[in-house]
């Protein structure tokens, strides 16, 4: 029995067997995470962009139809978001009467991120606003 307790032959495959779970997990997390966060950026992303082509509208109507195409027309270079699933709203703040506000929500309960349940679960709907002033100065 002593020679058991003695002989390390094994030990660092013991080792690896214990820590390499929890080395995968912490992976697969950075991974997940990782696609959360490009979805995320890429959402204010394109509300960003969006409301800086708003800026050419004259009226609010205008401007609600340049937001609403830059986003259709941009979305699909985004790899990671279904530009079937966003939704565009744009409209003036109801804070300020000189600031126009475009808000871009998407739906991401179906992507890799919920998929796996290997780590907590960010919010399944992503919301980003950006705000610019008329005119754009």
């Amino acid at each position: 029995m002593l020679r058991f307790v003695l002989c390390l032959r094994g030990a660092s495959a013991v080792e690896f067997a214990l820590i390499t779970p929890l080395f995968l997990l912490m992976l697969f997390g950075i991974v997940i995470f990782g696609g959360y966060l490009t979805m995320v950026h890429g959402v204010q992303q394109l509300a960003a962009e969006a409301a800086r082509s708003s800026v050419a509208g004259i009226s609010d109507s205008e401007r609600n139809t340049l937001a609403t195409g830059y986003v259709s027309a941009h979305a699909s270079t985004y790899p990671l978001l279904d530009p079937d699933k966003l939704v565009v709203s744009a409209a003036p703040s109801s804070n300020s009467a000189n600031v126009y506000v475009v808000t871009v929500t998407y739906d991401a309960s179906a992507s890799i991120v919920f998929a796996l349940p290997l780590a907590p679960a960010p919010a399944s709907t992503i919301v980003r606003s950006a705000a610019i002033p008329y005119g754009g100065f």
